[in-house]
């Protein structure tokens, strides 16, 4: 699984100029693709570090909060061309992503995991579905995340 954690101010994410997700008071937004290989153990892993991984600042000023601490929200969107790989030609190939019908549930059991961890809200896109994403990146703090 590889994620991008993005600090944001606010996110937002639309389908068919429809709204379906957002966080307007900030957290993560987190661009998710999940491999075929993927199952418990990488959900349970990557909804811990969405959860946990301290990239809010303190009061000091320093990246020292999570995103439990911090009581911000998390906007999940799936991105299977974070898997995409171009070293070879000019079109990207795919073949790392899962095919869909095995990474939605498995995309869904992470948003409950994240959920189980705590945070609050969790907004969504729609799997599969062409998706406008808006956001505005706090800092910028962007970190890219993959699964052991």
């Amino acid at each position: 699984m590889r994620a991008v954690l993005q600090r944001v101010s606010r996110a937002a994410v639309e389908v068919d100029g429809r709204e379906v997700g957002a966080i307007p008071d900030g957290g993560l937004l987190v661009l998710v693709a999940i491999a075929a290989t993927d199952g418990p153990e990488e959900i349970a892993w990557m909804a811990a570090k969405i959860a946990q991984t301290r990239i809010f600042a303190d009061e000091s000023g320093k990246m020292n909060r999570s995103l439990l601490e911090a009581g911000r929200g998390a906007l999940l969107v799936s991105q299977f061309t974070l898997y995409a790989d171009v070293r070879k030609g000019r079109r990207p190939s795919f073949v790392g992503a899962a095919p869909g019908d095995v990474a939605s549930p498995r995309f869904e059991r992470l948003v409950e995991a994240v959920r189980a961890q705590g945070v609050h809200p969790v907004a969504t896109g729609v799997f599969g579905a062409d998706m406008q994403v808006s956001l505005c990146n706090d800092g910028p703090v962007t970190l890219v995340l993959d699964t052991p």
